[in-house]
């Protein structure tokens, strides 16, 4: 079997930047063979200028969105955003359809290997039927009245039942649309099992759970859904709702926006007496798109978070691209390391999706993408 081999001015092996004289080899099917010195490598070396990289995962994506590209306006707030989401739903088949592929070919085309999609219908599962990306596919489930928790589980169920469970959770769409009940039965059914949940995108997400004072509210009486049995518990959200989340054996927490460090801390020390993995995944496109606020990376990174990068939707994004995640850090947290920001969208995520027996880093065996990047992360191709 012949091998390639590739040389660039850096190797991103998924934990740290090797130096210029390393030389990656695998086989011609993308499988890790080795990281060698140059001076043994021989010949055929591609030299190739940038650093080299295993693929991006994506770890928070709602690729069944696609179609919604530049509809909602821009920094309106979560509460207007989802109002807006529910508003536009009525396309054609083919129109969704079109602009999954399109979707899933940005993505490609960006250096993405892997995704974590949340799925709320079953549009997505033809074209992942075609196996050109590696997906976990989040069933999403929503309902805040105690009494939907039933229908609204057994629909999830269905969903589910259209994915490989292997690659499949059902999962919680946000604490301020999940009853405890539902949490109830996503909590049993996730066991063993990695969930994702909307976490603190909005500081009105916290003011429902604190003092009941929300613009959640008022969307729930535009539904026409009563909620006046709801009692705030008084405490922020996440110190709600994380409880509730004892079984899965890893947690994506995703934007994280209004995250304050007694979070952090109250979601640590809860995880490590259930022995539970944490993953905070950032968007932060996202939420400058609807919010136009970021979250504390800062604060993720004094307390050694397990940090991943996610995308969100074409819905709430300008695009699909997790090089373009990394280049919004960059610039508003100019204090993290490049090789870490790479770790975020490579190996953490991978790990975060249960994929990192094949993704996420250059270890022999695994078959990860190869990407070259520029120094300066301006530009992304895929190689493998």
């Amino acid at each position: 079997m012949a091998y390639l081999k590739f040389q660039g001015e850096g190797l991103f092996n998924g934990r740290e930047i090797l130096p210029a004289n390393q030389v990656l080899i695998t086989n011609e099917k993308g499988i890790v063979e080795d990281i060698i010195a140059d001076s043994e490598a021989g010949a055929d070396v591609q030299h190739v200028n940038g650093i080299l990289s295993p693929g991006f995962v994506n770890t928070h994506c709602h690729l069944e969105l696609s179609h919604m590209k530049a509809l909602l306006p821009e920094k309106t707030g979560l509460v207007a955003f989802v109002t807006g989401v529910m508003q536009h739903r009525n396309f054609s088949q083919e129109t969704i359809l079109e602009a999954i592929a399109a979707g899933e070919q940005e993505m490609w085309d960006n250096g993405i290997v892997a995704v974590g999609d949340i799925c709320n219908t079953t549009h997505t599962v033809a074209q992942k039927s075609l196996h050109r990306l590696h997906y976990h596919n989040f069933i999403e489930t929503s309902g805040f009245i105690p009494a939907s928790a039933n229908t609204r589980f057994e629909q999830a169920v269905q969903t589910y039942k259209a994915f490989p469970a292997v690659h499949s959770s059902i999962t919680p769409h946000a604490p301020y649309s999940v009853s405890p009940a539902l949490f109830e039965l996503i909590n049993e059914h996730s066991a063993g099992k990695v969930i994702s949940v909307h976490n603190q995108e909005t500081p009105d997400e916290d003011a429902l759970f604190l003092d009941g004072i929300s613009s959640f509210r008022q969307l729930y009486s535009m539904l026409g859904a009563d909620i006046s049995f709801y009692q705030p518990p008084g405490c922020t959200s996440i110190q709600c709702w994380l409880p509730k989340t004892d079984k899965p054996n890893q947690v994506l927490l995703v934007h994280n926006t209004c995250t304050t460090e007694t979070d952090i801390r109250f979601a640590q020390q809860l995880a490590a007496g259930r022995q539970q993995t944490l993953y905070w995944t950032l968007c932060p496109n996202a939420n400058l798109y609807i919010e136009n606020r970021l979250p504390h990376v800062d604060l993720l990174v004094k307390h050694q978070c397990a940090i991943t990068v996610g995308t969100d939707s074409l819905a709430s994004n300008w695009q699909l691209s997790i090089l373009a995640e990394l280049q919004t850090l960059r610039t508003h947290f100019t204090e993290i390391p490049l090789e870490q920001l790479l770790q975020w969208a490579t190996l953490n995520g991978a790990q975060a999706l249960q994929l990192a027996h094949t993704l996420g880093s250059f270890e022999k065996g695994k078959q990860p993408g190869v990407l070259l990047l520029d120094k300066r992360l301006e530009s992304v191709k895929r190689l493998l």
